[in-house]
Formats: C-alpha cells, sequence, structure tokens
C-alpha cells in the first residue's frame, strides 16, 4: 500500500512539475530531427527541455489561484513545491540561454518567438477559440522548427520534408491540445460538446498517421505519435490525473517510440 502510494506521489511530481512535458518535448525534437534527415544536437534537445520547463513553471506559478478550479491536484502540487518550481526554472532558464547560444541565431530566433508567447499565455488563453491553435503552434515550433532552423543555417533543409513533419506533428499535438482543454469549463472544447471534441481529436490522430504512412519513408516512424495519442482519446476519462499522465504522457511515449522507430 505504502509501496502504491509512494509511487502515486512520483507520477505526481512528475507530471505536475512540467518535467514530463519537458521530456516529451525533447522526445519530440529527437524524433523530428531525425525525421528531418539529421542525427538530434544535444544542445536542441537541451533548449527544448529547459525551455519548456521554464515556461511551465512560471505559466503555472503565475495563474496559480486560477488553475485552482481546473486543475486542483497540480495547484495544490505547485503550491506546496513553489520554491522548488521557481528553482528549477532558473536553473533551466541558464540551461536554455547556454544551448541556445551553442545552438546559433537562426535556433535563438524560433525559441525566443515562442518565449514571447509563452509568457503571454495568461493573457492570451482568455481568447478560447484561439487558445488551442497558438499553443499547438507553439509545441510545433519547439519540436519541428528548432530542428529545422539548424538544418536551414547548414543548408540541409528538405522542405518536403519539413511540411509533412509539421503537419503530423502538428495534429498529434493539436488532439492532446484538445483533450487537455475538456476540463476546462470554460474552453472551446467543452463549449463544441465533449463528444464533438472527441471525435475531432480522433480525426485529427487519423490524419497524422495516414500523412506519416504516405509521406517520405523518414516520415513512417512518426505514426508512432498519432497511435499513442489515438489510445489517449480512445480511453478517455475526465480526472485530473488522467489528463496529466496518461494525454500528455502519450506525447512522450509517442516520441520516444518515433525516435526508437525512426533511420
Amino acid at each position: 500500500m505504502l509501496g502504491s502510494a509512494a509511487l502515486l506521489r512520483a507520477l505526481d511530481a512528475f507530471a505536475f512539475s512540467s518535467a514530463l512535458v519537458a521530456c516529451a518535448a525533447a522526445a519530440l525534437a529527437a524524433a523530428a530531427s531525425r525525421a528531418l534527415g539529421f542525427a538530434p544536437e544535444p544542445e536542441l534537445l537541451a533548449l527544448a527541455f529547459c525551455g519548456t520547463v521554464v515556461v511551465y513553471c512560471i505559466d503555472r506559478l503565475r495563474d496559480l489561484a486560477r488553475d485552482g478550479g481546473t486543475s486542483p491536484l497540480r495547484s495544490a502540487f505547485v503550491a506546496s513545491h513553489r520554491n522548488a518550481m521557481r528553482a528549477a526554472a532558473v536553473v533551466c532558464a541558464c540551461g536554455a540561454v547556454t544551448a541556445g547560444a551553442l545552438a546559433g541565431a537562426r535556433v535563438v530566433a524560433v525559441a525566443g518567438a515562442v518565449a514571447a508567447l509563452g509568457f503571454a499565455h495568461r493573457r492570451l488563453k482568455r481568447f478560447i477559440w484561439l487558445k488551442p491553435f497558438y499553443v499547438s503552434g507553439c509545441w510545433v515550433a519547439v519540436v519541428v522548427g528548432l530542428p529545422a532552423a539548424a538544418a536551414s543555417a547548414n543548408g540541409s533543409l528538405d522542405l518536403r520534408r519539413l511540411s509533412f513533419a509539421v503537419a503530423i506533428v502538428g495534429a498529434s499535438v493539436h488532439a492532446n491540445v484538445v483533450l487537455s482543454n475538456l476540463r476546462d469549463s470554460e474552453g472551446l472544447a467543452m463549449r463544441i460538446g465533449a463528444r464533438r471534441a472527441h471525435g475531432a481529436a480522433l480525426a485529427f490522430c487519423g490524419v497524422a498517421f495516414a500523412l506519416a504512412l504516405l509521406g517520405p519513408r523518414e516520415m513512417h516512424a512518426l505514426a508512432a505519435l498519432p497511435l499513442a495519442m489515438s489510445a489517449a482519446v480512445a480511453g478517455f476519462r475526465q480526472g485530473e490525473r488522467y489528463g496529466g499522465l496518461v494525454v500528455d504522457g502519450a506525447l512522450l511515449v509517442g516520441g520516444v517510440a518515433s525516435r526508437l522507430l525512426g533511420p
């Protein structure tokens, strides 16, 4: 019994501290790098991980009071670990700056644009019709845009591969965002109805899967991402832990699988 309780606390910490989504960002950036035709660069993965921690930690600390209604478990965790999350944000900010300096100006430009949107999230998320799209866009910019920026600096970017990678990752991430918003009574997903939102999420996964199979050979491994997200959609539960661990965890599982299966 104690072992189960300790495991649950560890999983909560992994999800609610932003570590899970940061690992997902790094894994997806590695998978996208391979799909674009080159080995993942350590500084890009570090930038994706550290930048995600910074943006998510700051957002959760700043919006703690408002998040209490839709994410009470996460809000309680953040309230109990404020100092640790502040420290993590500072350390990862230093890591992001260092990684950006190593990655080059084009990568920094993409990361800077995403960071600006991320820090404005507290105000932007009030526009419920816009939120799902700019959140998905930011994720795509990080996990596909950063590797693409690095490749373009070296003159090795294949635009056809890039188009497929953007579409596959974008559709899969958008399915994640739709499911995540089902816990928000004021969100777009609930405005259109839970049933339609589930259908839309599954449709996005289907489109991503089809594109992965029909696209260039390098895209085939990315099919693992919409497959993982489809499983999260099929078993969807309204609980906060399901959203934090399973829905977001599908991005991590899909990213790792795509990287392992990649060329």
